[in-house]
């Protein structure tokens, strides 16, 4: 196919065309492929002497499985005090990573979110972040962003430095399900909507009737659970 990748039936024609003298323009027009595709392909393989085909067809299969192949990710710098176990540590962090993906968070969010769970500090600079997770800047720019949009992280800046930190802290689950509190209730209120709208004893609006009532009951749970968790933190502290 013009265009596509060479295959080796198309290496042993330009075996041939260079055992006949002809020259990469000729090879091309033969193999119905620009000049430079062929000059290209002669030039990493042994050049117009040491052309083989099925060299260059094996060495071409080597590079490929070479790209194919992704570099493992640097293992992230782990806070190492308290006796922990470094192995361990990092088994956990990237399991608690891979949850925190199947939850819905994207993958840089993840791994962002996860460092900062795992530092006895839970406040870390971007800097920290960039050499922890070994990821560009940028990166850590839009996760962190994405995470502030969701509650589920601050910033400040530490005394008496100009640099801002991105914090956590025991709160960071009562901020996250308050937001999924906030996006239930506009799901129960649209649900409600559309029962009025579709009318109750359709089928349509039964289904939103029966939806808005399950909707109910998961708000009222979890308004009663962050009740319960803020009684039970003033009675500690």
């Amino acid at each position: 196919m013009p265009g596509g990748r060479l295959t080796e039936a198309d290496r042993r024609r330009i075996a041939a065309g260079l055992a006949e003298g002809l020259g990469y323009t000729e090879i091309g027009r033969r193999l119905e492929r620009p000049a430079s595709t062929v000059m290209r392909e002669v030039t990493r393989n042994g050049g117009p002497d040491g052309y083989r085909a099925d060299r260059a067809h094996e060495a071409t299969r080597r590079r490929a499985r070479r790209r194919k192949q992704p570099r493992p990710p640097a293992p992230p710098v782990l806070d190492s005090g308290h006796g922990r176990d470094p192995r361990a540590l990092q088994d956990f962090t990237e399991s608690f990573t891979d949850l925190l993906t199947q939850q819905g968070l994207p993958r840089m969010a993840a791994r962002v979110l996860a460092c900062l769970c795992v530092t006895d500090s839970g406040a870390l600079t971007a800097a920290d972040l960039v050499e922890r997770l070994r990821v560009s800047p940028a990166s850590v720019s839009h996760a962190v962003a994405f995470l502030e949009q969701q509650g589920l992280l601050e910033r400040d800046r530490a005394s008496g430095t100009r640099r801002e930190r991105y914090v956590i802290d025991e709160d960071v689950w009562l901020r996250s399900v308050q937001a999924a509190l906030e996006m239930n209730d506009a799901l129960l209120a649209a649900s409600q909507r559309a029962t009025g709208i579709l009318g109750a004893g359709t089928p349509a609006g039964d289904r939103f009737e029966s939806c808005a009532a399950f909707l109910l009951l998961v708000s009222e749970s979890l308004r009663k659970a962050m009740e319960q968790w803020r009684q039970s933190q003033a009675t500690r502290g």
